[in-house]
């Protein structure tokens, strides 16, 4: 079983509990990933790939993401979200205009400081390890871009939902941090959901609980904005046998950043990339 499923995560569940229970379904052997972290008290999309899809994690990783958050005004706590301990309160609470108008410093590309409970890695220890045990945490700011951020609607004084359209590697908690500091005040991510991950919509996912191979994705499914190019069998041999292959149609871009899908008789044979003409298989899929 090769391919993906589109897992709306519940809250209350990691990413890695989710994984493990499709492990659990289809057969611990199969080989299971899922392709982006959500927090435990995130909901929605959780794409999770099987058998030789879990080849792709670094590819899929660089996909966009969209997410539905609710922010508090008010308070802050130190995980950012209300998970956390509160550190202030009090807080002053913005209008809805200078929310509305604050949002525009947040389109483009962005330097973000991750949260300190979060995954990220500081000299092989999760940051979160380090921060519950009582140790200070220095995380260095990440390059990530907002594509856009819209207030859907207020839901009370204090509270406000919004849509989040961004690239991979962004925080949304840490956005609410960032957010509030412009204000002038202090606020908490209360609820997050994610409503697509690349190709992968909340409408079409089925709960962890509910997999079945009916609702397994192809590999093609998440590769089909990348172009495809034909190779015939020597071509395939010399791409396997790490060969020189080259391509000669000039309307093809030819910088190192140019991705297509390499097929061989119609069937899906890898990944590839294109440096100075030369094809250079980078996953290969067959």
């Amino acid at each position: 079983m090769n391919g993906f499923f589109n897992i709306n995560k519940p809250a209350g569940m990691t990413s890695a509990q989710v994984v493990n229970i499709v492990k659990r379904i289809l057969g611990k052997r199969l080989k299971v990933g899922h392709m982006g972290t959500l927090d435990p008290m995130a909901t929605g999309v959780l794409p999770i790939a099987v058998g030789r899809a879990t080849r792709l994690f670094n590819f899929l990783l660089n996909k966009r993401k969209t997410y539905i958050a609710t922010f508090e005004f008010g308070y802050l706590t130190d995980t950012l979200d209300k998970t956390g301990n509160v550190l202030k309160c009090g807080c002053d609470i913005p209008s809805f205009e200078k929310i509305d108008s604050s949002l525009c410093s947040f389109i483009g590309e962005l330097e973000q400081i991750p949260p300190i409970y979060s995954a990220k890695s500081i000299n092989g220890v999760r940051a979160y390890k380090i921060a519950r045990s009582g140790r200070k945490v220095e995380l260095k700011s990440s390059k990530i871009t907002v594509y856009e951020f819209k207030i859907l609607k207020q839901i009370d004084e204090t509270k406000y939902q919004f849509e989040i359209e961004c690239s991979a590697g962004t925080y949304i908690r840490s956005l609410c941090r960032d957010l509030a500091q412009n204000l002038g005040t202090c606020a908490t991510m209360i609820d997050l959901v994610r409503t697509k991950s690349g190709n992968f919509e909340i409408q079409d996912s089925i709960p962890p609980d509910k997999i079945s191979e009916r609702f397994l994705y192809s590999i093609d499914f998440v590769l089909d904005d990348l172009p495809v190019i034909e190779f015939n069998q020597a071509e395939l041999r010399n791409l396997l046998d790490g060969k020189l292959v080259y391509l000669h149609n000039d309307d093809l871009l030819t910088s190192s950043d140019f991705t297509f899908r390499a097929v061989s008789d119609s069937k899906l044979q890898c990944l590839c990339i294109v440096d100075n003409k030369r094809v250079v298989p980078k996953v290969w899929l067959r």
